[in-house]
């Protein structure tokens, strides 16, 4: 009997893991990704049968199957609404940069917020098309939502994403069909590693920006952060730690945002107290998960295939 390849890596940098060498001699690198998904959701006015719910404060929807929960699409609402111009106002009013996880279809249908993203320094990383699972696609489905999210994207902020991360995890084709698509510097459709590190598919080297679902705002939703206190200490105890073990091995961090989440105001106040911290803790760099890509590649370029 044919064995199947094992084909995960449960060793990855191991004890020595390389020096970032981050801009400035920085301890720790800091990336806040807002999830911009609200318009791309699952939803009965786009034919998907149901209506998505979760990461709200409602949790899962009661309707049933074909059933329109207005209710859950109006928390979504809140998102663009509300909680987008309350982030862009944190984020710009201290000059902060920001990546956008941004799902195609959800900007498509908020022109005044896509201007807002072409006209900052924000960077976006493809969310996908819409905001589902990739795994449930067949290849070819999943084939066509990637080169519609890339040329959506570029019509609505201006220019292609450089990124690429799914909802929750790729499928066993994502990765190899983002290579085919080409154009890509990264994705960060894994969570293994607090670094950057290279993979190849088909003799390509393709960088790995790793997320994190920890230091997520998501936990709002299932009530692991009760207030906002409970979101900044979790935070900066994982800041201050990575800090700390920064003089000798820099990390990244990823702190994933939701509009529909912390946008609100008791929320976001916690976010307010997090950016200024982070603003003047020495030896932080507060980065686009773009610049980290590029600099990691610059730094730590891919090894040759020997």
């Amino acid at each position: 009997m044919t064995e199947r390849p094992y084909d995960r890596d449960l060793v990855g940098y191991g004890r020595t893991p390389p020096h970032a060498n981050w801009p400035g001699g920085a301890r720790v690198a800091i990336n806040f990704v807002i999830n911009y998904e609200e318009g791309s959701e699952y939803s009965i006015p786009d034919g998907d049968g149901f209506s998505e719910a979760s990461l709200t404060d409602s949790g899962d929807s009661p309707t049933g199957p074909g059933e329109r929960d207005l209710a859950a699409e109006t928390l979504f609402e809140y998102g663009t609404r509300v909680g987008f111009w309350r982030l862009h106002r944190l984020f710009t009013e201290r000059g902060l940069p920001v990546t956008v996880n941004a799902c195609a279809l959800a900007l498509e249908r908020n022109a005044e917020a896509a201007a807002a993203i072409r006209q900052s320094d924000w960077d976006i990383c493809c969310h996908g098309w819409r905001w589902i699972e990739h795994w449930k696609l067949t290849e070819e489905e999943e084939r066509e939502h990637i080169r519609r999210a890339v040329a959506s994207l570029r019509r609505t902020v201006g220019q292609r994403p450089l990124g690429w991360y799914c909802r929750h995890g790729p499928s066993v084709n994502t990765r190899r069909l983002l290579v085919e698509e080409g154009g890509f510097l990264y994705d960060s459709d894994s969570y293994a590693d607090e670094l950057p590190y290279w993979t190849e598919l088909d003799n390509i080297a393709h960088l790995i920006v790793p997320y994190s679902l920890t230091t997520n705002d998501s936990k709002f939703a299932r009530n692991n952060y009760p207030t906002a206190d409970d979101y900044v200490t979790f935070i900066k105890d994982a800041i201050d730690l990575l800090w700390e073990e920064g003089a000798e091995r820099p990390k990244m961090l990823s702190c994933g945002l939701h509009l529909r989440l912390i946008g609100h105001p008791s929320r976001a106040a916690g976010l307010a107290r997090l950016l200024d911290y982070c603003q003047n803790k020495p030896g932080v760099w507060v980065a686009r998960r773009l610049d980290i890509a590029r600099h990691w590649i610059a730094e730590h370029p891919a090894p040759s295939s020997s």
